[in-house]
């Protein structure tokens, strides 16, 4: 019989320096974990923020910054692809950004079981195919129909999601309901069904109402944890996006400008150097081919030219 593969401890990968977080603060980079609370307290909103935020490099919530950015795929069991669009396009639009954009994925498949073999093939197939940073399944209890009090019957389910996170390198996220009158409980404990959801979880975001304030804690196996932030839901025109309510009201220094045109006028201003047609891509979170097309309208415009270091400002 074969032995399982070992190493010697120092010759394991060291992890990369600046890599430990994939928002700061919020999640770890690789993370498996549950944004988890009470109903109607912006679990899936929180969820949808830091997709947002992951997927652009802009701040999640405002406050706490991606440390990687890349692909995100979510999976939305509860409401209708429409309204997750809204939902998505009010954050974006709160964040000065454009939805189209965002390098953002939905799995439109009218069910996907983590209890049916076949399933989590399809789902394994799907993150190999996109290569995810982040990877968001809302809510759990639509992706199965087990006893979420047997653990028997839910660790195999929570390790499937290990074993996609281990072989895709991306964090797993999965939005998880609280227990009934559990709102004076430790927030991990508090989520409904067995304790191997807590156990499993390398991060946990969790949500609960005080009064008219959403409360978020946090936790984390492996990195110290925030103190408790107070949330609300910003409804500025037609977007709705959660906000921390600590912060005090004030407009940002330098908003970032609207159209693909001034955010890259904006980038060209601010910038000491010249920029290649690939780095205000990044830099402004924009498409190649819109890139392409508004720098072809500025140039006309005698706005900016192109020049042998990179595009400038005339």
């Amino acid at each position: 019989m074969n032995p399982f593969p070992v190493k010697q401890a120092y010759a394991l990968e060291p992890l990369k320096t600046g890599q430990e977080w994939l928002i700061e603060d919020l999640w770890g980079d690789e993370a498996v974990g549950i944004v988890g609370g009470e109903p109607k307290c912006g679990k899936s909103f929180l969820a949808l923020d830091m997709a947002v935020s992951v997927a652009s490099g802009r701040r999640c919530l405002g406050r706490f910054s991606p440390k990687r950015t890349g692909r995100v795929l979510i999976y939305a069991a509860e409401d209708s692809l429409a309204v997750v669009r809204q939902r998505l396009e009010g954050i974006a639009r709160s964040a000065w950004l454009d939805l189209a954009d965002l390098n953002i994925w939905m799995i439109t498949a009218p069910a996907v079981r983590l209890d049916v073999p076949e399933h989590r093939q399809r789902l394994a197939a799907t993150v190999k195919s996109i290569q995810p940073v982040l990877l968001i399944l809302d809510p759990f209890v639509r992706l199965h129909r087990i006893d979420e009090n047997a653990a028997a019957e839910v660790v195999p389910l929570l390790a499937s999601l290990r074993d996609l996170q281990r072989a895709y390198h991306c964090a797993v996220l999965i939005v998880h309901h609280a227990r009934k009158g559990a709102s004076g409980m430790r927030a991990g404990q508090a989520l409904r069904g067995s304790s191997e959801f807590h156990a499993w979880s390398d991060a946990g975001l969790f949500l609960r109402r005080r009064g008219d304030d959403i409360i978020l804690s946090a936790e984390h196996r492996a990195h110290p944890s925030i103190q408790d932030l107070n949330l609300r839901l910003d409804t500025t025109g037609d977007n709705v996006a959660l906000v921390v309510a600590d912060d005090p009201a004030e407009e940002p220094a330098n908003p970032a400008p609207v159209s693909p045109g001034d955010r890259i006028l904006a980038a060209l201003e601010t910038c000491a150097t010249p920029l290649s047609a690939r780095q205000l891509r990044q830099h402004c979170s924009i498409r190649t081919s819109t890139v392409a097309d508004t720098l072809a309208n500025l140039q006309s415009e005698g706005r900016v030219a192109n020049s042998p270091a990179g595009w400038v400002l005339i």
